[in-house]
């Protein structure tokens, strides 16, 4: 008999059909094999695309899987999958504890819709890297960078995927920016980072915070629309420096040279007992739903439920 199973694409960070950043999202992943999982991630071609499962010690497990690899957290995904069950009131709004590979998770839903995760606690190093590397990969005048540079240095910042972060002066070097994907995978190996993160405090609306681009060649990603894992460290990046004052959340720009935008809400201040594990938050929109039939395993590595 052939097996088929729900699939959607969610676009995440936005209220907006074909905006943000598209994730795919299967709602009930429970039985299917690693290589079934993948096989649907490369179908379905989103940068990452989360499997809903069973969790024996929270309400719900998710998996993310690019078109080429798992990874271990997926910000994006992640509102995309509850934004996906609180549509269709397989949840309501509260709180609930979603299990990764990262550990075990908060997730709060507004009446709104819109999804917060509390992500890891952040994890922040500057780097042994040079502002003429860093321009040379993304291929601007190190002018771009040395103009923050010192008062922001090159680091690598983690909230559970981490990221090289890369402060640039003004919104037209960020626009200007030429990818040299080579040159920014061998910067990630040499960091121990899986993406670059660039971004300016120069924005397009008033009332956000940055206007930042992201690129994870490692994850066989060249640019990444809207990442809600980058957006936290670099939030908590930020905070580390003392770039910020207290006027939280925070409201990070994306997309915009992908023509898909969309903003992260990103939140960094202590919680009641003193932790800072950034939450990130947004909206999300389906706008795919439909069924894919599944392949045949290849293996045994079944996943009990």
């Amino acid at each position: 008999m052939t097996d088929s199973r729900r699939v959607q694409i969610v676009d995440a960070f936005t209220d907006e059909p074909m905006a943000g950043n598209p994730a795919g999202v299967v709602p009930e992943a429970a039985d299917l094999a690693d290589d079934q999982l993948a096989a649907i991630a490369s179908e379905l071609g989103a940068s990452e695309t989360a499997f809903v499962l069973p969790a024996d010690d929270a309400d719900r497990r998710l998996r993310y899987f690019t078109p080429e690899r798992e990874v271990d957290l997926c910000g994006h995904a992640t509102v995309a999958a509850f934004a996906s069950l609180y549509d269709r009131a397989v949840v309501e709004r509260g709180d609930y504890t979603v299990e990764t590979n990262v550990g075990t998770l908060d997730v709060t839903i507004e009446p709104d819709g819109t999804v917060w995760l509390t992500q890891s606690p952040p994890e922040i190093r500057e780097v042994d890297v040079s502002l003429d590397e860093a321009a040379d990969a993304l291929g601007l005048d190190v002018a771009a960078l040395s103009e923050v540079g010192e008062d922001l240095p090159l680091a690598r910042a983690s909230t559970g995927f981490p990221f090289l972060v890369v402060p640039v002066g003004y919104f037209e070097q960020l626009s200007a920016i030429d990818p040299e994907m080579a040159a920014i995978e061998a910067l990630c190996e040499e960091t121990d980072t899986e993406g670059l993160y660039a971004f300016t405090f120069d924005t397009l609306e008033g009332e956000a915070t940055l206007h930042g681009r992201a690129f994870v060649p490692l994850a066989g990603i060249s640019e990444d629309p809207v990442t809600g894992t980058a957006s936290g460290a670099v939030g908590s990046y930020l905070r580390y420096q003392g770039a910020l004052d207290e006027a939280d959340p925070l409201v990070f720009e994306q997309g915009h040279f992908l023509d898909r935008p969309g903003r992260v809400l990103v939140d960094t201040r202590e919680g009641e007992e003193g932790e800072t594990a950034p939450r990130v938050g947004g909206r999300a929109v389906t706008t795919l739903d439909g069924d894919v039939v599944i392949p045949e395993s290849d293996g045994d590595d079944i996943i009990e439920a």
